[in-house]
């Protein structure tokens, strides 16, 4: 395995900050998100997500697939290894339901890795560890980088979605953050080779918060 590919898996951000105007600021690397709740017999069971890297962030990535078929052992290997690394970080996901953190199972079902043009793809299961009831609840989740050396964000509020199921009863809201004029200087002055202080999960102050509220 390449260093470059080592340096992707462990913190999805490689030198795409040496390609931006803001060569020297906080985030370096973007992840589009998707996420659909999932759920069965009236009980929240995890989330469907789907990762989508920049181009930048992905392209080691897809110069070591090669010309791999999407089925083929190159491909399950390297989801195989970003998916060892998402596992690391408890998914980069917090649940949560009524003040209370909700625990994740540490294996996802399934998972796999794909080229979109240009773009590398991670779609996984979240399956949580024990099923939620979903009647007359309220849940929140978010997912980040806590050191924002990575931004992870929808492009739009409907890219967090309710399966049809539990689109009757149910709501599902995106509400992105606005950080104080402070926060948001402070992640601009580091570059590239600093990491904010672990305690202040710099990531946290820029992450969108997903609210599903059922009837």
């Amino acid at each position: 395995m390449s260093s470059k590919i080592c340096n992707i898996i462990a913190f999805f951000a490689l030198s795409s900050a040496l390609f931006s105007p803001q060569a020297l600021a906080h985030p370096h690397s973007f992840i589009t998100l998707a996420t659909t709740v999932m759920a069965d017999n009236g009980q929240l069971n995890g989330l469907k997500m789907q990762w989508t890297m920049d181009e930048i962030t992905s392209a080691d990535l897809l110069y070591d697939a090669g010309n791999a078929k999407p089925d083929s052992p190159v491909w399950k290997k390297l989801a195989a290894e970003v998916m060892a690394n998402v596992l690391g970080q408890h998914y980069f996901t917090e649940f949560w339901h009524n003040g209370k953190k909700v625990m994740f199972n540490n294996l996802p079902p399934e998972y796999g890795l794909a080229r979109v043009g240009h773009q590398a793809v991670l779609t996984f299961i979240l399956p949580l560890a024990h099923p939620q009831p979903l009647k007359g609840q309220s849940y929140r989740f978010a997912t980040f980088d806590p050191s924002y050396f990575v931004d992870m964000s929808y492009d739009h509020n409907s890219d967090a979605k309710l399966p049809e199921t539990l689109a009757a009863w149910c709501n599902i809201a995106v509400k992105t953050p606005r950080p104080t004029e402070a926060m948001q200087a402070f992640a601009l002055s580091l570059d590239k080779a600093d990491a904010p202080p672990e305690d202040m999960e710099l990531g946290k102050q820029f992450a969108q918060q997903v609210t599903v509220q059922c009837q």
